[in-house]
């Protein structure tokens, strides 16, 4: 028996009722810029620096992000690297201080702390460097499963998850792919309806579309070219 599930098209076969969504989503994106093309982890990757410090600095852009919008995590990125963004400086630098450096982004003082205790973990356990092991990674302070899943593929090419964010975790919502209220249980249900060779891609293109067409507030349902397979848009024409 196929499992059904209720979606943007009412209730159907999950490999019916997905992917022309998918697509015409994945389409649209071709002509969308959106701040994570741009100033996301994928695109500031830093290849001409030695690659364990590109590593290291990229789990820090990562675990800035949180919560804070790509141009300014990118801003106080750019600010850390300028004054010296290593794990030795950031394990000898004053909490104080790095709270300062990394002013801007959203819970500064608890991602100071966290950044300062990966640094000196990091150190100790791992000559500086950040290993090419999932459960490593999201046992990191303030390390999460959708930051150990972009730090992995962006770093290390190796997929092993749908990076899930607040704008993935709406977008797949609003659509109906996912019944949920954490973005860990989203990532769950995603992958079990997106096939594995779309994990890669799914997080930019869901983001981006997050970002631009399907926002927060307003949302640009009029621009977008999935609103009739759309649960959220249908809902509220009901109404």
């Amino acid at each position: 028996m196929v499992k059904k599930i209720k979606g943007p098209v009412g209730s159907s076969k999950v490999k019916e009722q997905w992917r022309e969504v998918y697509d015409k989503i994945a389409k649209m994106r071709e002509t969308i810029q959106a701040p994570v093309d741009v100033d996301g982890a994928i695109a500031t990757f830093d290849n001409s620096i030695d690659p364990k410090l590109a590593r290291f600095q990229t789990l820090i852009g990562i675990l800035l992000s949180a919560q804070t919008k790509d141009a300014t995590t990118a801003r106080v990125v750019e600010n850390l690297k300028a004054n010296g963004l290593t794990p030795q400086r950031m394990a000898e630098i004053s909490l104080k201080d790095l709270s300062e450096e990394i002013h801007g982004v959203r819970f500064q003082n608890n991602k100071a702390k966290h950044i300062k205790e990966t640094a000196q973990i990091l150190l100790e356990k791992y000559d500086g460097d950040v290993p090419n092991d999932f459960k490593t990674i999201v046992s990191l302070p303030g390390v999460g499963l959708k930051m150990a899943h972009m730090f992995l593929q962006v770093c290390y090419g190796s997929v092993e998850g749908i990076a899930v964010d607040t704008h993935v975790h709406r977008v797949a919502n609003r659509l109906g792919w996912a019944k949920s209220k954490k973005p860990d249980d989203t990532m769950e249900q995603l992958q079990d309806l997106l096939p594995r060779e779309l994990w890669d891609q799914a997080n930019t293109i869901l983001v981006g579309f997050g970002q631009v067409i399907c926002t927060k507030k307003n949302p640009k349902c009029e621009e977008c070219e999935v609103k009739n397979l759309c649960e959220f848009y249908n809902a509220k024409k009901r109404k």
